[in-house]
């Protein structure tokens, strides 16, 4: 595996950066030149400002001459590496480690951690830990006469390292995992948009190929029967006759393809196209997979189910399509839908007969890429971007989900609630 592979994966925005070393090296300058000027303290002025100048330099450098509006992960570990080398050099010159401003030295690991690779952010984290025990030991003294006044025990002076180190490993552990599950969420939101956005499209298609067969209907039926006139006045000249019944055929199959282009996008387009009772929209639904399924669909309601109707809605279909279909996918027989609504609340409630959610995914479901740490149930689970998707679009729809193992039968169980005044007023 080469060192930098996931580079194309890992990246931040050069500009945020430049802006946030800037900050850094504006700091860093007038903390210098406020400590020896103003309040006359005597420490190596001048190769400290040759330092910050450096810095200043590779800001330079990167905005001028790197081009790029993505720091890729390799650049930037070479910068942050330079904010560590010209942080440490400044803090070698001023004390050290019991320099306030030892801090600091933490900001760039920190920084990187939820943007870069995890190589890359171990390698900033131990050259990080490298430079804070090496300012442990070797470094010049506090500038005076500030270090003629500071005398700490031996205990209190080794454990402020030690703080350092484990406050660096621990901000840095926890800006890896946030940031490794972000990502993880922005993928999975990404591939969502994808599936809707082709849900609108297919039904867009749907419409074109509807108005395609409507207008080309007319020209392919005088074409037809042009042919059937040219088919009586050159009746007998075999040639002929040959050419004008493949063009007869062709017209033909232009008519079937049309038909079966705008057959099915045309009733997937109605059913979505139009106000529709809960109920309704359920029993379209569960139509759509006995098409595709040899299970048993058994839906149960009330009589108030069927009497308002909601607001037609793509992401509520796909929601429920959605859950629905995890239940026929897991389930063994027979998939259980139950309706259920009153003056206040609408509730659906999904089960299936199947072997259930593992038990230690159950309390994160709806995450994305979810994986059971059972190898027997491993091979059995997807990688839950389908409640994650059903989750997402129902809840930005004012639904409240909860997903468990079913109380009255083996397998798993999904509980979408609304408050009739959302539902109604989508």
């Amino acid at each position: 595996m080469k060192f930098f592979e996931t580079s194309k994966h890992h990246s931040f925005k050069k500009s945020t950066y430049l802006s946030l070393r800037w900050i850094g090296i504006i700091g860093q300058f007038i903390a210098v030149n406020f400590v020896y000027f103003f309040l006359n303290f005597k420490f190596d002025f001048f190769i400290s400002n040759i330092i910050i100048l450096l810095g200043a330099l590779s800001n330079l450098y990167l905005f001028f001459i790197y081009k790029k509006t993505q720091l890729s992960d390799r650049s930037a570990f070479i910068f942050l590496l330079i904010d560590i080398f010209q942080l440490s050099i400044l803090l070698y010159l001023t004390g050290g480690i019991i320099n306030p401003f030892i801090i600091f030295l933490l900001i760039p690991s920190v920084f990187s951690s939820s943007n870069l690779s995890f190589i890359t952010n171990t390698l900033l984290v131990f050259l990080t830990s490298v430079s804070i025990v090496f300012l442990t030991f070797y470094s010049m003294d506090l500038p005076s006469p500030l270090n003629d006044h500071f005398h700490v025990s031996p205990y209190y002076y080794y454990s402020i390292p030690i703080s350092l180190i484990i406050a660096l490993i621990f901000l840095n552990y926890f800006a890896m995992t946030f940031g490794a599950q972000s990502r993880l969420r922005k993928e999975a939101l990404s591939k969502m948009e994808e599936v809707m956005a082709k849900e609108h499209e297919l039904l867009s298609l749907g419409g074109q190929a509807a108005a395609a067969a409507h207008s080309l209907g007319t020209p392919l039926s005088t074409i037809k029967i042009i042919t059937q006139d040219l088919l009586k006045q050159f009746k007998g000249q075999k040639d002929i006759e040959k050419d004008i019944e493949l063009l007869s055929s062709q017209v033909e199959r232009c008519n079937e393809i049309l038909k079966r282009l705008s057959l099915n996008p045309v009733e997937e387009d109605d059913f979505i196209d139009k106000d529709l009772s809960m109920r309704d929209y359920l029993s379209e639904i569960i139509s759509s997979f006995k098409e595709i399924s040899n299970k048993q669909f058994i839906l149960n309601f009330d009589q108030d189910s069927n009497v308002r109707k909601i607001t037609k809605s793509i992401e509520i279909v796909y929601g429920l399509r959605n859950f629905i279909g995890n239940a026929n996918k897991f389930s063994k027989n027979k998939i259980y839908i139950n309706l259920k609504s009153d003056s206040e609340l609408t509730e659906i409630v999904i089960e299936d007969d199947g072997d259930g959610y593992p038990r230690d995914i159950l309390p994160k479901i709806g995450e994305p890429y979810l994986r059971s740490n059972n190898l027997q149930e491993k091979s059995k689970t997807g990688l839950g971007l389908g409640l994650f998707i059903g989750k997402t679009l129902l809840e930005k729809n004012f639904a409240s989900i909860n997903c468990r193992n079913s109380k009255t039968r083996s397998g798993a169980e999904v509980i979408v609630k609304w408050k009739n005044r959302d539902l109604f007023n989508i």
